[in-house]
């Protein structure tokens, strides 16, 4: 059954009792109000999937209602209910944005089928984005809103909060929604890889340039691109991204022929960019190009209607993928959830629902079964014995990895330089800077 929650408007206290015991009886959860006036104020503390409103009411009929929430909650379905000789007003609800009627009398077994089509209707069929907060809810509006226009979107937010399904969310309602959507992390790639992969290149531009290949631009032509963590691209790399967005036409590297674009534009970044830009480490023509339409998306323990249904989703999602049996939470473990700050937000909670699945015990997650980042052993550091050994070169068999072994005997070679061995092991020069410095930290002696 579907956890949305139907709000009954109905100023007839025996009908609105009737509507809310027929509903519950179907599993539904419920929620009612006497009048127009008091359901908006449900609205504002309450997440609801569903409203079902009577069209006579006073002061504020289901008319105005109805344009109240279209007003401030356009995806929101409305169920209207009216009497069997104002068809008409009906028929006018629904040009004003219900999503159904319903006509009395009627039967309870038609209030629940309509009902059922209504939930199943406005629900998104991908199962991506959960939504039972408000503030989670408001912002899925506002996307919605402006994934219809060409304008660019900016996400902003802490790690882990959803920023890329947020950007694909915008894709799917926006008008290029049939043409690809193409992803780069501008964080996890050197800038001299990443002007070549956004821009593509021509055979011969670079060292190792066998072949022209088409950059990231090209690739999302009639649809979108997303710039994930644009707020790590270097200075003169965000020049040259400026000016291909301004002049909506790109260069391979190497390259003289100009190609045309037509991409829509996203962005993500777990920076304050206002405050990068005072600080000089981000263009301020740049910031107002990508800023058309900023957004932000709040942590999770900001939004904590929504941890439930995530780690539901979460959890279903992992069991779909391993091909198994879904435990259920208990009411214990739903309470340790919402009770933690979730500091890696829904990110940390997929980990967590991970580990709660590997450790429950038959077809129940219990407290005991949900492990946090805070709860995990810390290795401990090696003993003084242990670190002399490393200086030595004898670092023990269950302490290296097979990696850290291959890295060392890389280095070993002294006719070899750093460069040829991060392309030895197909690894790029910062990484090997970074395990390097990991194994000199270790007490592991490194030669050359």
């Amino acid at each position: 059954m579907s956890h949305a929650t139907v709000l009954i408007v109905e100023d007839d206290k025996t009908l609105r009792e009737a509507l809310c015991d027929t509903l519950e009886l179907s599993g539904y959860t419920v929620a009612s109000a006497v009048d127009g006036k008091s359901a908006l104020k449900v609205l504002e503390n309450k997440s609801v999937g569903l409203v079902v409103s009577d069209v006579q009411m006073q002061p504020m009929d289901g008319h105005e209602l109805l344009a109240r929430i279209k007003s401030r909650y356009p995806t929101l379905p409305v169920l209207m209910m009216t009497a069997f000789g104002n068809i008409e007003k009906a028929v006018s609800a629904m040009r004003q944005g219900a999503t159904d009627y319903l006509a009395k009398p009627f039967e309870p077994s038609l209030l629940i089928e309509k009902v059922k089509q209504c939930i199943q209707h406005a629900e998104p069929v991908d199962d991506q984005v959960i939504a039972d907060d408000l503030r989670t809810r408001e912002l899925v509006n506002l996307a919605g809103r402006v994934a219809k226009s060409q304008a660019t979107v900016c996400i902003g937010g802490e790690s882990g909060t959803g920023k890329e399904v947020f950007a694909r969310y915008i894709h799917r309602q926006s008008n290029c929604a049939d043409g690809p959507f193409v992803a780069i992390n501008c964080a996890a790639i050197p800038d001299n890889m990443l002007e070549a992969m956004l821009f593509g290149y021509e055979k011969g531009a670079y060292t190792g340039a066998y072949n022209s290949a088409p950059g990231k631009f090209e690739q999302a032509q009639e649809g979108t691109l997303l710039l994930d963590e644009v707020s790590e691209m270097s200075l003169p790399l965000q020049a040259k991204l400026l000016r291909v967005l301004q002049e909506k036409e790109v260069e391979r590297l190497g390259g003289r022929k100009v190609i045309p674009l037509n991409v829509r534009i996203l962005a993500t970044t777990n920076r304050n960019l206002r405050e990068e830009v005072a600080a000089g480490r981000f263009r301020e023509d740049l910031f107002y190009r990508l800023s058309v339409f900023p957004l932000h998306l709040p942590p999770l323990r900001e939004r904590p209607r929504d941890i439930l249904p995530l780690a539901q989703f979460l959890l279903r999602r992992i069991c779909q993928s391993q091909q198994i049996a879904e435990p259920q939470l208990s009411q214990a473990a739903e309470q340790k959830l919402l009770d933690h700050k979730w500091p890696g937000n829904v990110r940390e909670l997929d980990n967590v629902m991970q580990r709660g699945l590997i450790l429950c015990d038959g077809s129940e997650i219990s407290p005991d079964s949900l492990c946090f980042e805070m709860d995990m052993p810390v290795p401990q550091a090696p003993s003084k014995e242990i670190a002399e050994g490393a200086s030595k070169g004898c670092l023990s068999e269950d302490l290296r990895s097979v990696e850290e072994k291959m890295i060392l005997d890389a280095l070993s070679n002294d006719r070899t330089s750093r460069k040829e061995v991060a392309e030895r092991l197909g690894i790029s020069q910062r990484t090997l800077r970074y395990k390097i410095a990991r194994l000199r930290d270790a007490g592991v002696a490194i030669p050359g």
